[in-house]
């Protein structure tokens, strides 16, 4: 199994959405997060239900849960060698389909202009 390279999505002003979701979460949930996209980034394609769900239009979501929380992680694959997590939300039965619009849009943008909308996840030693 061939490993995939996780980057984040950049915007524009240089804002990272994902990484601000993360930041804002309570350290548990944060964690456990980190974990999945530990996984997605060491299985990519590879990854099914329960931990990973395919949406529509080239979008996935992780799915990992915490204390009755269901946090979920959008993303999108560039090619076989990237995994590109748009965003983050927690949700109560399906994920918007505002959310899946705004990870289509970044998707096109993204694959418009990789180099300028990448953002590497911080490394914990």
């Amino acid at each position: 199994m061939s490993q995939t390279k996780l980057v984040y999505y950049q915007e524009d002003d240089g804002t990272v959405p994902i990484a601000d979701w993360l930041a804002r979460l309570p350290e548990k949930a944060r964690a456990k997060c980190a974990v999945y996209l530990m996984r997605l980034e060491r299985e990519g394609h590879e990854l099914r239900r329960p931990i990973a769900d395919y949406l529509r239009d080239g979008i996935y979501e992780l799915r990992p849960t915490l204390d009755g929380v269901q946090y979920r992680i959008l993303y999108f694959f560039h090619g076989r060698e990237a995994v590109v997590a748009s965003h983050g939300l927690s949700k109560e039965q399906k994920v918007p389909s505002a959310e899946i619009e705004r990870a289509v849009r970044r998707m096109d943008l993204y694959k418009a202009d990789p180099q300028h909308h990448t953002s590497f996840p911080a490394r914990r030693s």
